[in-house]
């Protein structure tokens, strides 16, 4: 187990039982420790739709109850409805996801009192867990009693996201909602049917489905095809398994980028300052009359640069990551009512802001989409692909420009090199690749940008059979 680009990681069925009550005893010590917290405060805690969250979850209680914290129970609700609970209670939160990854892996989110933990955070947690272990110190696992919130907080989460656009502002609009697994599934159909539009649940599952709406899945977009030419729908929304993340498809079935809807967002809302990771594309900085800051991948570091925003005096700042997950650092005036921080990823303010933006031009969403005129950008991942194996072919990519050279000679030739987070290459020409081995799985990404949308898939499937060719020769 370890943390990632957001929240600790592991096999479910490492996680169950004392090492997650062992993490969750670690964070209740650290927030003790640091006075971010007494014995006797709340603590929330939230789940998604995994078998093995349950149980992961009580375990999390027993260990913080022991600690003396009171704990509320919010049950399966959005990771962003749980921190803004916790923002709005000023208490701390435990978020038990494993947000997009398989079923057979799960994680924990954390959350101080004023928002998502850092990564000097979760230093200070890990080394605090190892303490734990190397002392051979009681850790309790038994679930204990708990208040139950999941209506408080649904409630607080629908009201903050029915406010941000005028009445009936999608009123005319057929909107398939892809329910699946996640626990926004509900919440959308709630929040969108508010705005006037015509809501169509679908696919909804008892068992746990992983959508990735940074790398969709053929089967998803088949279904997704499928479903607007039976019911001609106007889009089609959904959502990661916690609900951090947005997923929207055109009338025609095909899945927005998460950066086009961060960009849309970042527009929507008036941004002065945008903070996004090197992944999201190179054409957002001349899409908008907003500073752009980039990052490394993972929300810790886009919260880390919007504080440094808001430090050096911005105000309006925002962002948002590739998946298109948006974070805000300061209140924004929406639809004339303050909206306050949410600084955690959200997925509802992308879907309402491309969605508005539709009805409102009585366009399209694939012709809102094409307004944008960003470079076509596509990205994939080599999954089970051993963590060593992607140690190993970034640190031969990084030893010596000749070995760069070498691994793209069959895709391109080089121009410029950045090494924010992975390597992510312009090539003569103006393509770009990008690897990145996954903060969280065993997976192995690649991101592209090119001029057309058949050169883009062409650069991807070249750079992911170099990615897998190299591993195979080793």
């Amino acid at each position: 187990m370890k943390f990632g680009t957001s929240g600790l990681r592991g096999l479910s069925v490492d996680l169950r039982g004392r090492a997650s009550a062992l993490y969750a005893t670690a964070f209740g010590k650290y927030l003790l420790q640091t006075g971010k917290a007494r014995a006797g405060d709340v603590i929330l805690i939230g789940r998604d739709f995994r078998d093995s969250s349950p149980e992961i979850s009580g375990n999390c209680v027993g260990a913080l109850a022991a600690l003396g914290f009171r704990i509320f129970d919010c049950g399966t609700v959005p990771t962003p409805a749980l921190a803004l609970y916790g923002l709005e209670s000023n208490a701390a939160c435990l978020m038990v996801t494993g947000s997009h990854i398989p079923a057979d892996r799960n994680g924990i989110k954390f959350y101080r009192p004023d928002g998502e933990i850092d990564k000097s955070d979760e230093a200070a947690i890990t080394a605090l867990a190892a303490e734990i272990e190397r002392t051979g110190e009681t850790v309790t696992q038994t679930p204990a009693e708990t208040g139950e919130h999941e209506a408080i907080c649904r409630q607080l989460f629908f009201e903050r996201n029915t406010a941000l656009l005028p009445q009936g502002a999608l009123s005319g609009m057929k909107i398939g909602v892809y329910q699946h697994s996640s626990v926004a599934r509900d919440l959308l159909v709630d929040v969108l049917a508010h705005y006037g539009a015509e809501i169509t649940a679908l696919g909804r599952s008892e068992s746990f489905i992983p959508v990735d709406t940074e790398a969709v899945s053929d089967e998803t977009i088949t279904l997704m095809k499928r479903w607007v030419a039976e019911h001609k729908f106007d889009a089609i929304v959904s959502t990661d398994g916690d609900g951090d993340r947005p997923l929207v498809a055109d009338e025609t079935g095909t899945p927005l980028r998460g950066d086009l809807l961060g960009l849309v967002a970042a527009n929507f809302l008036g941004a002065g300052t945008v903070v996004t990771p090197v992944t999201s594309n190179s054409g957002i900085e001349a899409a908008g009359s907003f500073a752009v800051r980039r990052t490394r991948v993972g929300s810790p570091f886009v919260i880390s640069a919007m504080e440094e925003a808001v430090a050096a005096g911005k105000d309006h700042v925002m962002g948002f990551e590739a998946n298109g997950g948006l974070l805000t650092a300061t209140p924004f005036d929406i639809n004339d009512r303050a909206v306050l921080a949410l600084p955690t990823r959200d997925c509802f303010i992308p879907m309402l802001a491309i969605l508005s933006l539709a009805a409102t031009r009585k366009q399209p969403l694939s012709g809102v989409a094409a307004s944008y005129h960003l470079p076509f950008a596509a990205a994939d991942r080599l999954e089970n692909f051993p963590v060593e194996t992607s140690a190993a072919l970034m640190q031969y990519l990084r030893a010596t420009d000749e070995n760069l050279s070498a691994f793209l000679q069959p895709i391109g030739e080089v121009a410029t090199k950045s090494d924010i987070d992975g390597l992510r290459v312009t090539l003569k020409g103006g393509r770009i690749i990008h690897f990145r081995p996954s903060g969280n799985a065993p997976e192995m990404r690649c991101y592209v940008e090119a001029r057309s949308e058949t050169a883009a898939l062409d650069l991807l499937t070249a750079g992911l059979t170099r990615i897998r060719d190299w591993a195979e020769a080793r």
